[in-house]
């Protein structure tokens, strides 16, 4: 066997795994693209004051009196 087909016969095996690192590479590119695009729909949640008459009541609950310093 002469060196151009010991390379050649090299190549195969690395030609296939260029083609399965490109294959995933398009794949994790994907999946990235796919979730950015489902959280970018997803809705912020909605504030306290805009739930229930209760949650509104609490609303400022956590805020200093205005005496206190």
């Amino acid at each position: 066997m002469n060196a151009t087909e010991m390379l050649a016969a090299e190549a195969g095996g690395s030609l296939l795994l260029i083609i399965v690192g490109v294959v995933v590479a398009l794949l994790l590119i994907g999946a990235f693209w796919y979730g950015s695009r489902r959280s970018a729909r997803r809705r912020a949640p909605a504030q306290p004051a805009q739930q229930s008459p209760e949650a509104r009541a609490r609303q400022d609950s956590w805020q200093t009196p205005e005496g206190d310093d």
